[in-house]
């Protein structure tokens, strides 16, 4: 039980899963797809699928939500009674959501507004919000929510295997990610966030399959000889998705001590960065 009424406060590129989101009645900041003609919302009015049907006309761009937008969340929670609120964002080295929640909540009295940087990004930052929402129905102390949070960020990681970096580089998202002939030789990159939560290449690999395979053997390697974990398949798109059930049991077979498997497409927001077909391996360490 929430007896401390403490609210949730998640972003779209989070990707947390719907099931945690109605159960813990997290809001949700929803990014924004950016196109031409029209502005539409992270996975309200858009979905990932319409992103890429759509890339050979326009490669839409993505923006924050307004500042407005998320003073009015805060000021919801206020109106509800909340005195907390956790805030989990996608890595504040990809996007200035963190930032912009920090700077909001500061201007909201009487509420005290954890905000915590995931360093990491889709379902990898997700893993968190799963995490305080567990966190906060066992009653944990607030300061004890907000330290273990914060050891937490180390404890999740996602491994994305991407078919081209096409859209990282026209996105401006690249990082750390060396694009040197990889086309040429057929090299794909598996990506991940470092320390500071920024994409990074971990991998190269030649061809589709033995980069997903690297990404379970990376996953597998991250979770060491942990005894549980939580393990997650992100998708991009149906030629994505047709391939979950073969990674499923792969996954199942290499790492076999998980508590639950999350499976979901990813936001649209993310699909916007690295075009379709990206598979990602995410684990959480969740030993206490």
């Amino acid at each position: 039980m929430n007896k401390q009424k403490i609210g949730f406060l998640v972003d779209s590129g989070s990707d947390v899963p719907l099931e945690t989101i109605n159960k813990a009645n997290m809001k949700v900041i929803p990014l924004k797809i950016i196109y031409s003609n029209k502005e539409y919302t992270d996975k309200v009015d858009i979905h990932a699928q319409d992103v890429y049907d759509r890339l050979e006309q326009e490669i839409p761009k993505t923006s924050l939500p307004s500042g407005e937008v998320i003073s009015e969340m805060l000021q919801e929670f206020k109106d509800e009674g909340y005195e907390k609120v956790i805030a989990v964002t996608i890595s504040s080295g990809l996007s200035g959501t963190n930032n912009m929640v920090r700077l909001m909540a500061e201007n909201v009295d009487g509420l005290d507004v954890f905000t915590l940087d995931t360093k990491n990004i889709g379902i990898g930052s997700g893993f968190l919000a799963i995490k305080a929402a567990e966190y906060v129905e066992k009653d944990l102390e607030w300061n004890t929510i907000k330290e273990k949070l914060q050891a937490d960020v180390k404890k999740s990681k996602i491994f994305f295997h991407v078919p081209t970096l096409e859209y990282l580089q026209k996105g401006g998202r690249i990082g750390l990610v060396s694009s040197i002939l990889g086309n040429v030789l057929n090299l794909k990159p598996v990506i991940s966030c470092n320390d500071n939560g920024i994409y990074h290449t971990v991998a190269k690999v030649r061809g589709n399959k033995k980069s997903i395979q690297r990404a379970i053997d990376l996953a597998a390697e991250f979770a060491g000889n942990a005894k549980k974990y939580h393990l997650a398949i992100a998708f991009g798109g149906k030629t994505a998705e047709v391939q979950v059930e073969a990674i499923r049991v792969e996954l199942k077979k290499k790492l076999p001590n998980f508590v639950k498997i999350f499976e979901d497409q990813i936001s649209p927001a993310l699909g916007v960065h690295t075009g379709p077909g990206l598979i990602g391996i995410g684990v959480q360490i969740i030993e206490d």
